[in-house]
């Protein structure tokens, strides 16, 4: 069983607290007088006492309960309103009924692996025996009964907790209040909740804030930042990091100036008892068992119990001893080391089996019984038993057919296993030895005799070797502490394969030939008092049992009058050195102690698989000498300091001793890290013994052998203590006056968060005294720290009742987290409820700790509730930075000169230089190209639509296109009687009519607006937007198809827009026969050609005049960087309504001459193959695709590569394959697309990108010349400032930049700050600026707004070239000269795209861009199909797409902050889970983060959960 194992095995350890919290806080408000007179201790609580002694009386050890409700009573006085979470109806209901156990008030540990739970014995209800317990343990010290608040649902603790909760009263803002021990008190403005994110029921009418739950998201959000103002706790470091060299790490472990320090002086080693010398003592134990089988044959040595508590088996001396020759003899053929697994209800088989190996001289490895292929941690003992050689395994015959079977009735090799042979110990299938046969008995020597497995905090099985003459000499140590005798009786509730219940049940017992009473934990489910009744029956001397047992029989005891416990002289509690156990114990003897139980008779002991026996308290006659107890401060214990503390004071834990040091034994105390050396007398250190009874290695493994058992203390000046090795034991503590040995913890359950120490096992008892019988399912709860940034966050899980309420959830997390923040002065990172039964478990019912951690980390816990509390516990990110004063222009021109930079420019190649035999440069306008080309070459074709199935739909030559567009152009001026220079919208599908109408428009002097049609299942969403595109754009008619226009006009479009309002809706589909008188012809070349309308990726709605002479430059442009002549064929897999998509699909191949492709993408839908068929099947050389596009080709073609290459499909004609995009190149999609179709000849240098923007349509553009696009790596930390540090690949926070395209002809770009509108040097982070002819001439609106308008199309520089007119893109990014050169044999200027101005977030001083951390949180797992993120008040908010089961949900909300955490030093304030397709995305594939946000904030996006990490 896991050693870190900070829960509560099985139902172990609702122990002590639920006796003590049944007075439930309506007990303990305010008006108790003993907790008004103490203010709130800063930090933990338990009870532990040192240096004084007090007599054993049950109300001191009921310090920590009172503490806790103390605490919570504090905090009721600060009310304060916290945002309760969102969550869907349909995870409510959160458990199915298999899960469902009825909720059970005894408790217990699962029977190997739990087959079913055991039921309470006692037939009344919880409340009553909750109240009579109360009643028994305070002897009236109450006077209101607990019954009252327990069973209420709405007032007692729940109504006080609602009251907690209430509207907070928000103090003045004031500094942070120190930690020292000295202000322990906390400050009334402090915001005394943690962060909470937790999800609660979106139906209930109102939370228990009084807060509509169902009211708009931003008044959550409001809340949660009026709680972020306050001042916190933590305070956080004063430094920040600017160079880079330097990390976080270490720098903010800087240590507390009032921290307290180790003052005593060093300590001595303490020897224990010499070990006596009794002349009967056997020289082994084999030869003992010879002994009492020869002398006593008859003599009982082991009874069993059935689960009826009836005797099922007794083994006499004899019996044994006879089964032990068969076995040897059986035996003695077999390799050096055999597994045992017996069930935990057959010790006899067991006992038969150990005893036959060591008299055989094989060594033993028991281990727990294996129940399916995949029980927690099964894996590692399966690594265990191959480290040892183990080929043989013995069982039992009713265990053996228990065992899983394969189909032929095998047993499989389990996972992780080696191959093992099963042998059955039963005397029926061994050989009988022959009369005279006898096994030659040995003196005890060092080889191995046993090995036992313990179980790592990481999970991880080690194997310790015990040796026959440690084996030995630890049973007569045990023999001389408790004073063993022949023939004695003890009853033994624990696992006899390991630990305590091995030592005492099967092998001191022997020596001693004593008689035990071995009680299975499948009887103590059914009945807890089982142990107690049979020390009873048989008058037994000694019974060995742990807390948990104590505090069953506390719970199941009621009134029974036959208890009599005066046989009892010493009361073994195995766990006494448990936080926990001194509450038990003191509970259990105020119980007892009129049953005959004596005080002194109480021994507690401490062990560890590697010491074997640490320490014990003698059983003494003498009841008026108290045991020892510490009362220690937990500020003081953090630092791993004992300061004695009054019993008054709330954070304090008290630990009693576990007696003195074993006898023939040293023991000293060393620092726990680093070198051994000797502590001081008041500083916390592992315990380490010097003893032959103690382990002996790890087995196989040297090297922690040497650090463990081959340890050599030091004194301060570095000379050893001793010339003999001692052994760590893995305990934590210190020794006392009087040499008595205090445990405060185990270094497996060490925490270390911001330099001070916290014990897992003091937080789970701080969060069960939080109500456990109320709450937690028979007090599961497991404590764990993960690292995150560079330090350990704690982590608490708890498994929740079946019939817990969400109300009850939201509750108890909260009063968790503010008992845990005033006990321990430490945050808890995050909070989970999981459903019950849930948690892994260990063989015999407790949690599986580093099992349930890893799921934790993997994300496949499936909590029902999660609450994180970032903001409290991450106290090491940097400063945030502090803006520095602008630098004037002057000083940015010396220091570029000075550090030599060039000043970050560059351009394409210049258009009026160029000579090429473009025929249709003569033209000033697009309309006139298309006559020119109806002339000349009326038959050649120059649009090509496909269909689905990539069949030609329709085409269009020259001549058709012109004929068509004279029609459209007649329609227009003849049933629309429009004017020149009036708007017209075109509403059509992607095809050829859209083409034709646009050119009509043209012929008419109309000025066409393309507008992407409503989708026919969507009408409610996607026709306004077409409504206001119309209103906007101020179009004087639509223009559109037939079905289209029955749309435009159906019940459904009503339902969503006034269709009234619609101007005149022309239909295209029934065009005049004859053509306009004559075509038009504009006048000036500068007048407006088209309207370019979209929405940018922020959500703007914008028109941008693009004028003749910039459609005619474009065009130009274009054919020179692609190489376009009317020979050629590109195929065009793009959105044909705004920017670059738009200007290829309509307007490109008038221009050149070219035959374009088209292919819509919606039409990749039905067949994602279509767009690359096409390209194959044209032999295409140039084609222009979307993001969305790509994505669609690369997921839904993964696995068609070999069946699309026996269809023919060839890509090796490609030359440039090019992603048409607003954004940074999406580097991973693109390689991967790359990376997918190079079998099919996709050439991987083929794929670049584009980029344009609102101010221009198209500025880079990879041609077919040029150098291929380049890849740099940046620091993703120097972005953030706005600055560019390049860096090798696969160095750590590095981030790929691919080049955006090459520069397209006629551009020139510049770099400029976008604060002074200074230019930049070369590499420096800025804002892109564009010159060029084809920019657009400004933004279309209703409004008029001037000032936007030159800022973003009219811009100078501030100094430097201070006459062109430069555009501004918006978008950050940097040039960076390469060493390739380009066509005209200069070095070829690189540009990189980092990410839009508009949608950067300025969070904690830095600039971060939404897709640095969507790309983070997307890998954190593998549910999340996309992510968005926005700020909202300084909060970051991270909506995740969640692919998989609703269940899955809650996983993700820690795994995405501690992501974000790691990656990007930012605390996330809310994460939103959503379904597949909430987050939306234009025609571009790109994210319209500000529509998500506006959807989020109006309450829209159906959540599956919100969590607010406050």
């Amino acid at each position: 069983m896991s050693q870190y194992c900070k829960i509560t095995e099985g139902l172990e350890v609702v122990a002590w607290l639920s006796s003590h919290t049944l007075t439930t806080i309506s007990q303990r408000d305010s008006s108790h007088p003993r907790h008004c007179k103490h203010q709130l201790g800063g930090q933990r609580l338990v009870n532990t006492d040192s240096l004084h002694f007090i007599s054993r009386f049950f109300s001191s050890s009921d310090v920590h309960t009172e503490a806790v409700q103390a605490a919570l009573a504090k905090h009721k006085e600060r009310k304060m309103a916290v945002p309760m979470p969102s969550k869907r109806r349909s995870l409510v209901v959160q458990t199915s009924m298999d899960a469902y156990t009825p909720p059970d008030t005894s408790s217990g540990s699962e029977e190997e692996g739990g087959q079913g739970e055991g039921t309470p014995t006692s037939s009344q209800g919880s409340i009553s025996m909750e109240h009579w317990i109360t009643r028994a343990i305070h002897q009236g010290s109450t006077t209101s009964s607990s019954s009252s608040s327990t069973q209420s649902g709405g007032s007692g603790a729940a109504g006080r907790l609602a009251d907690v909760l209430a509207q907070t009263h928000v103090g003045k803002s004031g500094n942070a209040p120190s930690t020292s021990p000295a202000s322990t008190s906390i400050p009334h403005n402090i915001c005394f909740f943690p962060g909470l994110c937790l999800f609660v029921c979106i139906n209930t009418c109102v939370s228990s804030l009084g807060v509509p739950v169902s009211s708009r998201v931003s008044a959550k959000i409001q809340q949660l930042v009026n709680t972020l103002k306050q001042p916190r706790r933590p305070p956080l470091r004063e430094f920040f990091v600017d160079d880079f060299e330097e990390l976080l790490e270490g720098e903010f472990q800087q240590p507390d100036p009032n921290q307290p320090r180790p003052e005593g002086s060093q300590m001595v080693a303490i020897r224990g008892e010499p070990l006596g010398v009794v002349t009967n003592w056997p020289p082994s134990l084999e030869a003992a068992l010879q002994r009492w089988g020869t002398i006593s044959p008859k003599a009982p040595c082991l009874t069993t119990m059935d689960t009826n508590g009836k005797p099922l088996y007794v083994l006499t001396y004899g019996k044994i001893t006879l089964f032990n020759y068969s076995h040897t003899y059986n035996d003695h053929h077999l390799h050096t080391q055999v597994a045992l697994v017996f069930p935990n209800n057959d010790p006899a088989a067991f006992m038969v089996a150990f005893y036959g190996c060591l008299l055989a001289e094989v060594v033993p490895v028991p281990i727990e019984v294996p129940l399916t292929r995949k029980d927690a941690g099964s894996q590692q003992i399966g690594f265990l038993l191959g480290s040892c050689g183990v080929t043989v395994a013995l069982t039992s015959d009713a265990c053996h057919k228990g065992l899983p079977k394969g189909p032929t009735g095998e047993i499989p090799q389990f996972k992780g296993w080696p191959k093992l042979l099963w042998f059955v110990t039963e005397s029926k299938h061994l050989s009988k030895p022959p009369r005279d046969w006898f096994p030659h008995i040995k003196d005890a020597n060092n080889d191995t005799a046993y090995i036992e497995y313990k179980t790592c905090k990481d999970g991880s099985v080690l194997g310790v070797t015990v040796t026959r003459i440690a084996l030995l000499t630890h049973c007569q140590a045990l023999t001389q502490s408790c004073g063993y005798t022949e023939a004695e009786i003890i009853v033994n509730v624990l696992d006899f394969k390991k630990d305590v219940g091995l030592w005492h049940g099967i092998l001191t017992s022997v020596m001693n030939m004593m008689h035990v009473i071995s009680i299975p934990y499948s009887l103590m489910k059914v009945n807890p008092l089982s142990w107690i009744q049979k020390v009873c029956q048989y008058k037994a001397k000694v019974a060995c049992v742990k807390s948990r047992d104590m505090h069953w029989a506390l719970v199941a005891h009621r009134d029974q009058r036959d208890v009599n416990l005066s046989s009892l002289r010493m009361l073994v509690v195995a766990d006494g050195s448990n936080p926990w156990s001194i509450s038990s114990c003191d509970a259990f003897l105020n119980v007892f102690q009129s049953k005959g139980l004596r005080p002194e008779v109480i021994c507690p002991c401490a062990s560890s698989a590697e010491a074997l026996t640490v320490a014990i308290r003698r059983p003494t006659d003498d009841s008026n000498q108290p045991p020892g107890r510490g009362v220690l401060s937990m500020q003081g214990l953090s630092y791993g300091v004992i300061r004695v503390d009054s019993e008054e004071r709330l954070s304090v834990l008290t630990v009693q001793d576990v007696g003195t040091v074993m006898p023939g034994a040293l023991m000293c105390v060393v620092k726990p890290e680093g070198v051994p050396q000797l502590c001081r007398t008041d500083e916390i250190g592992e315990l380490c013994v010097c003893s032959i009874a103690t382990g002996m290695s790890y087995y196989g493994l040297s090297g922690m052998t040497k650090n463990t058992f081959e340890v050599f203390p030091m004194t301060s000046s570095g000379a050893p203590i001793s010339e003999y090795p001692f052994t760590r034991t893995g305990l934590l503590g210190f020794i006392g006056p009087g040499g008595l040995v205090f445990v405060s913890g185990k270094m497996d359950g060490l925490m270390v968060v911001s330099g001070r120490r916290h014990n897992a096992d003091d937080i789970v008892a701080t969060a069960l005294a939080v109500e456990p019988m109320k709450f937690v399912y028979r007090g599961r709860i497991a404590v764990f720290s993960v690292t995150v940034l560079h330090d350990e966050r704690i982590v608490v899980v708890a498994e929740q009742r079946p019939d817990s309420t969400e109300e009850d959830s939201f509750q108890w997390m909260s009063r968790v987290l503010q008992a845990i923040d005033s006990i321990h002065n430490v945050g808890v990172f995050c909070l989970a409820l999981v459903p019950a039964n849930t948690l892994p478990k260990t063989p015999l019912g407790g949690i599986h700790l580093s099992e349930t951690k890893q799921l934790f980390l993997e994300g496949s816990l499936h909590p029902c509730n999660v609450l994180m509390c970032p903001h409290t516990c991450v106290t090491n990110l940097p400063k945030p930075r502090q803006k520095q004063p602008e630098i004037g222009p002057a000083s940015v021109m010396v220091g570029n000169l000075v550090s030599g930079k060039r000043i970050a420019q560059a351009s394409g190649r210049d258009l009026g230089q160029i000579e090429d035999n473009d025929q249709a440069r003569k033209f000033l306008f697009l309309s006139e190209v298309l006559q020119w080309r109806a002339q000349t070459t009326p038959d050649h074709v120059l649009f090509t639509l496909l269909s689905s199935r990539g069949t030609v739909l329709s085409s269009l030559t020259c001549l058709q296109l012109h004929k068509r567009a004279e029609k459209i152009a007649a329609m227009l001026m003849e049933r629309g009687h429009l004017q020149d220079g009036d708007h017209v919208a075109l509403v059509y599908p992607p095809g050829i009519d859209l083409i034709a109408a646009f050119y009509g428009c043209l012929y008419a002097g109309c000025v066409p607006i393309t507008v992407r049609p409503p989708h026919p299942q969507n009408i409610a969403t996607t026709l306004p937007t077409v409504k206001m595109i119309v209103e906007v754009s101020r179009s004087a008619c639509v223009m559109t198809s037939q079905v289209i226009c029955k749309l435009l006009k159906s019940k459904e479009a009503s339902a969503a827009v006034d269709v009234r309002s619609w101007p005149p809706v022309l239909d295209t589909d029934d065009l005049p026969k004859k053509k306009p008188p004559q075509l038009y012809k504009p006048s000036n070349p500068d007048t407006l050609a088209y309207l370019d309308f979209s929405v940018s990726t922020t959500g703007m709605l914008a028109g941008v005049k693009m004028s003749h002479t910039a459609t005619s430059a474009f065009c130009r442009s274009i054919k020179l960087q692609c190489e376009l002549y009317p020979s050629r064929e590109v195929a065009i897999c793009l959105d044909p309504y705004c920017g670059l998509g738009f200007v290829l699909w309509c307007l490109c191949s008038v221009y050149s001459g070219h035959q374009s492709i088209l292919i819509p993408p919606s039409e990749l839908e039905v067949n994602p193959a279509l767009w690359l068929l096409a390209v194959s099947q044209f032999r295409v050389r140039d084609t222009f695709c979307s993001y969305s596009v790509m994505e669609l080709c690369t997921k839904g073609l993964g696995l068609q590569t070999e069946s699309l290459k026996s269809r023919g499909l060839d890509l090796s004609r490609v030359r440039t394959c090019v992603v048409v995009a607003e954004e940074r190149p999406r580097i991973a999609l693109t390689q991967s697309f790359s990376k997918l179709f190079k079998d099919l000849g996709l050439h991987p240098r083929a794929v670049s990108t584009s980029f344009g923007c609102r101010v221009n349509l198209a500025i880079c553009l990879q041609g077919t010349s040029g150098p291929d696009p380049t890849t740099v790596f940046v620091d993703m930390r120097a972005l953030r400032h706005d600055r560019v540090r390049l860096v090798e690949r696969g160095s750590p926070h590095s981030l790929p930049l691919m080049e955006s395209g090459k520069i397209l002809p006629g551009v020139r770009i510049i770099i400029a700050n976008p604060e002074t509108k200074g230019p930049l040097g070369d590499s420096h982070l800025g804002e892109i600026w564009v010159h060029c002819g084809h920019n657009g001439s400004g933004y279309f609106t209703v409004y008029g707004d001037e000032a936007l308008q030159s800022d973003h199309f009219n811009s100078h520089l501030s100094f430097g070239d201070t006459q062109t007119v430069w555009a501004r893109t918006g978008y950050l990014g940097f040039l960076r000269r390469t060493e390739l050169t380009d066509a005209s044999g200069e070095r070829h200027d690189a540009l990189y795209v980092v990410g839009a101005l508009d949608e950067a977030m300025e969070l904690r001083g830095m600039r971060y861009h939404p897709i640095d951390i969507e790309t983070s949180v997307i890998r954190t797992h593998k549910s999340i199909m996309e992510c968005a993120v926005f700020p909202w008040t300084n909060l970051l908010v991270v909506v995740v797409e969640l692919e998989g089961s609703e269940q899955e949900a809650l996983d993700l909300v820690p795994l995405v902050t501690n992501a974000v955490l790691e990656e990007h030093y930012l605390i996330v304030g809310v994460v939103v889970v959503v379904d597949i397709g909430v987050i939306p995305i234009n025609s571009r594939g790109e994210k319209q983060r500000m529509h998500l946000r506006d959807g989020f904030l109006a309450d829209q996006l159906d959540p599956i959960y919100v969590a607010y990490n406050m």
